[in-house]
């Protein structure tokens, strides 16, 4: 629902603020006080196209703004562009400079008349004097048939996103043949060149160790048997003085217990210079000076450092590179197969999404006729003599799927006996699109209001100009079409006529005034005594009589 209007510097408009409410809410005044601009502020929050001509004069910017309450289809534009929600409203500015650039802040944060364009559907649909039908654009007509008959699409988009899905697999598998060819060949090299290597993780670090052992047998020989001698073998060992300790502490200890710990301590000591002394002597016995067994490891670290320089920074890496690029070339070894596979899958998914849009577009067809009816029938209690059809065409061609189903749904129309039918766009002038739209809204609303399913309440639609060429029973017939268009949605509505005035929840006027020797326009909302008023004067004119005063509130007392 709209909540709130605003504009500044505005056309005529140097201040003016509307605050809206649900149901009908109609918009009154002098022909030429500015309803209309009005409506086309709102358009131009929608998306529309902005012109330096509606900067005032002498202002050096338009300012329009508005608050809607939010909604999720709303709340799901607005995260997939990057703008924060702002609680339960969404709050849209754009600002026209006199210079010709503009800006538009979306919820407090810099936007773009894209993403506006983007929220429109969810918010409003504005039919303003000014506009073309682009608002109501084939898609949009899909969209309220779809809704006229409860109409889900939930399945067909499934549908169609598992056919795009397998479609893509196999188009990645099928694009950049030779490209892939030439993968093929450097796959089967790195293959070979890493599985020949038999390469075992880790082992560049022992051969690097056993490399400095053999670069170095000489002296780690003589200082593994240097330490040898001095700990166990030589005459002055570590292992000789401390059995010879051992004995004059075991020779205390006879004669005073007080020595019995240290002499275990020694005892201990040479236990583990006994160990160590083992450990030099086997190691000493070990090493091989070998030149052949050197030549060999250097060669093999080499072989390894120019693996690690292609393929990775350790030798786990290269053997983690040589799996993966074969698990590749067993894939491609296994392509007619998967491309067996991926094709029976797309036809599967293809004869999914065939089923269930065909389905659909009988549905659409059947609703479409319906719809045509009853709408022809409300077209025609608005003073206006038509026939309509709404054109559902179905198209099994692959470039004609979408996720609502493969129909183009048209709405089309003669105003006039004798001549043929024609898209809405081509034949339907403002006021009469105005009274189309509003036909076929109710509509819709009344099909809802039948069904079991009550379904969601569409965005706020407003009606500009809507009783142009009408009056009498015909404006009676609008109001209560937009009375009862109002109890499902918000409505917003500009006319001149006291029928339709008199059905309004709230009933704004329009005026024009002087202020300072400039025009000013300003907007008001009437309590009860007020619009009895407006009402009269729509009725007799400038001159408002007591006889008008009655007829205006038995007006509106009766549309209650």
């Amino acid at each position: 629902m709209l909540v709130e209007l605003r504009a500044e510097n505005y056309a005529v408009i140097d201040h003016a603020i509307a605050v809206f409410g649900p149901g009908l809410n109609l918009l009154t005044g002098e022909t030429g006080a500015g309803k209309s601009i009005l409506v086309d502020a709102l358009a131009l929050l929608m998306g529309g196209k902005a012109s330096t001509e509606i900067v005032r004069h002498g202002a050096d910017k338009a300012v329009v703004a508005c608050v809607f309450e939010s909604t999720p289809a709303a709340e799901a534009v607005l995260e997939e562009n990057g703008i924060d929600a702002e609680g339960n409203e969404i709050i849209l500015r754009r600002e026209i400079l006199s210079s010709g650039k503009g800006r538009v802040f979306v919820n407090n944060q810099p936007a773009t008349v894209a993403v506006l364009r983007l929220l429109a559907p969810e918010l409003a649909l504005v039919h303003a004097q000014s506009e073309t039908l682009s608002s109501f654009d084939q898609t949009q007509q899909r969209i309220l048939l779809d809704r006229f008959a409860s109409i889900s699409t939930e399945d067909v988009a499934a549908a169609y996103e598992g056919w795009r899905a397998a479609q893509g697999k196999l188009d990645e598998l099928l694009t950049n043949e030779q490209d892939r060819l030439r993968m093929v060949d450097l796959w089967s090299y790195q293959a070979t060149e890493i599985g020949a290597a038999i390469l075992v993780a880790g082992e560049d670090e022992a051969l690097e160790t056993e490399k400095r052992v053999l670069a170095n047998a000489e002296k780690l020989y003589a200082a593994a048997m240097s330490a040898f001698d001095q700990l166990y073998e030589g005459g002055a060992s570590a292992e000789a003085a401390l059995r010879a300790a051992g004995r004059n502490l075991d020779e205390l200890a006879r004669y005073d217990a007080k020595f019995n710990e240290a002499a275990q301590q020694i005892e201990s000591a040479r236990a583990t210079i006994s160990d160590v002394s083992a450990t030099l002597r086997d190691y000493a016995e070990r090493i091989n000076a070998s030149p052949e067994r050197l030549e060999e490891i250097e060669d093999r670290l080499a072989l390894l450092d120019r693996l690690k320089r292609k393929y990775g920074k350790t030798v786990a890496d290269v053997i983690a590179l040589g799996e993966e690029v074969a698990r590749k070339l067993a894939e491609v070894e296994d392509r007619d197969e998967t491309l067996k596979v991926l094709r029976a899958a797309l036809a599967k998914s293809a004869a999914s999404y065939r089923q269930v849009s065909a389905s659909l577009s009988e549905q659409r067809k059947a609703a479409g006729a319906k719809l045509a009816k009853l709408a022809e029938t409300q077209i025609n209690s608005l003073a206006m003599k038509v026939r309509f059809e709404i054109s559902v065409r179905s198209s099994e061609q692959e470039s004609a799927w979408s996720a609502h189903g493969w129909d183009e749904v048209e709405y089309r129309i003669a105003t006039n006996p004798g001549e043929p039918m024609k898209p809405l766009h081509e034949i339907a002038s403002g006021g009469e699109m105005s009274r189309v739209m509003l036909a076929l809204k109710v509509a819709v609303e009344e099909a809802s209001s039948k069904s079991r399913k009550k379904l969601p309440t569409p965005r706020t639609l407003v009606f500009d100009e809507i009783d142009i060429g009408i009056g009498g029973r015909a404006a009676d017939a609008v109001g209560q079409k937009l009375k009862a268009l109002g109890r499902a949605q918000q409505v917003l509505c500009v006319t001149h006529l006291p029928q339709i005035a008199a059905f309004a929840d709230q009933h704004f006027v329009v005026e024009k005034k002087e202020d300072h020797g400039r025009t000013k326009m300003h907007i008001r909302l009437l309590d009860d005594r007020a619009r009895t008023h407006e009402v009269a004067r729509m009725l007799s004119g400038a001159k408002v009589t007591e006889t008008s005063l009655q007829h205006a509130a038995q007006m509106i007392a009766t549309s209650r």
